[in-house]
C-alpha cells in the first residue's frame, strides 16, 4: 500500500468517543504487558508511541492483545488474531512498475466457461468456490462501471468492521482490478508493509456477457467468513448504491478530511445493519 503513505494524517479515529475507564488495577496490569513485551519483541521501540496510544484509547483490547503475543500458548490452545499483526509486517518486496492485472486464467481454466451463458457461468463460479475458503460473488457490469468510478474518485476510505466490542476500522485501497483491505491499526504501525486481511478481486474477461466475477481471499487469523462477507457487503454499498448519506461521508473523507468525523461512519454503518 505505497501509495497511501500521506494519509495516516486523517485516519486518527476520535479519541473522546472510545476511551474506557479502568481501575488501577487495570493500569498496573497493562504496564507488566508492556514490559514484557518490550523483553521478547526487538521491534518495540520502532512503534512504541503507536502502541502507546491503543492502550490509552483501549486498554481493555490492548491488555487482550498483547497478552495474546506475550502468551501465544494459553490453556493449551493456540491464540488466534494475535497482536502479532501489528508487529510482524509484510516481507518487503522489491517494487513493481505498476501492480499487474490479476486474470481468470490464473485460478481456473477459462475455456470451461467461455461458450456458457451469464446465469450458467454463475452457477459454475459459485460451484467452483463452494468448497474452499474464500468470498466469491458477481457483478452486474452496470454495478462494477459504478464502482469503478467511484474508486477512481475515492481510491481510499474507511469501513468499520462491527465486533462483539464494537467496531474495528479497516482501511480499504484500490489498485489495478483489485480491492485491499487491511486493519488500520496495522496501517498505523506499519504504513505501506502493513499485512492485507483481505483482498477483493473483479475479474472482467466475461464483460461481454454482462457479468462480473468477485473473488475475496482473507486472512483468517484476522477475519472469519461472515467478517470479511461484512466488509464486502459495506464495499457494495458505499461504492455501487447511489445513496447520498453515503457518498457525502466519501467525498467528506476524499476532499475535506479534516471534517471528517468516525462516529458519523459508525452510525451510518449502524444503520445499515439495522434495515
Amino acid at each position: 500500500m505505497a501509495c497511501i503513505r500521506n494519509t495516516l494524517g486523517l485516519l486518527r479515529t476520535n479519541n473522546s468517543a472510545i476511551v474506557r475507564t479502568i481501575t488501577m488495577s487495570a493500569q498496573r496490569r497493562a504496564q507488566e504487558a508492556v514490559d514484557k513485551l518490550k523483553e521478547k519483541n526487538p521491534y518495540y521501540e520502532k512503534y512504541a508511541d503507536k502502541i502507546a496510544k491503543l492502550q490509552q484509547t483501549s486498554p481493555d483490547e490492548f491488555l487482550q492483545r498483547v497478552d495474546k503475543v506475550v502468551n501465544p500458548i494459553k490453556e493449551g490452545k493456540s491464540q488466534n488474531r494475535t497482536y502479532s499483526e501489528l508487529l510482524n509486517p509484510k516481507p518487503k518486496k522489491e517494487p513493481a512498475a505498476e501492480i499487474p492485472y490479476k486474470k481468470l486464467e490464473d485460478i481456473m481454466k477459462i475455456d470451461l466457461i467461455a461458450d456458457k451463458s451469464a446465469d450458467d457461468i454463475k452457477h459454475i463460479w459459485f460451484e467452483y468456490h463452494k468448497t474452499k475458503d474464500v468470498l466469491a460473488a458477481t457483478l452486474t457490469v452496470e454495478q462494477f462501471d459504478s464502482l469503478m468510478k467511484r474508486a477512481k474518485e475515492h481510491p481510499i476510505f474507511l469501513l468499520p468492521l462491527p465486533r462483539s466490542e464494537g467496531f474495528e476500522f479497516i482501511m480499504l485501497q484500490f489498485a489495478s482490478n483489485a480491492v485491499h483491505f487491511t486493519p488500520l491499526l496495522a496501517y498505523q504501525v506499519h504504513a505501506e508493509n502493513a499485512p492485507e486481511c483481505l483482498t477483493l478481486v473483479h475479474y472482467t474477461e466475461m464483460r461481454d456477457k454482462g457479468i462480473i466475477l468477485m473473488r475475496g481471499e482473507y486472512d483468517t487469523n484476522v477475519l472469519n467468513g461472515q467478517e470479511a462477507q461484512c466488509l464486502a457487503n459495506e464495499l457494495q454499498m458505499f461504492y455501487c448504491k447511489d445513496d447520498p448519506a453515503k457518498q457525502q461521508l466519501l467525498e467528506t473523507f476524499t476532499k475535506k478530511p479534516d471534517e471528517f468525523k468516525h462516529m458519523d461512519l459508525i452510525k451510518e454503518v449502524e444503520n445499515i445493519h439495522l434495515v
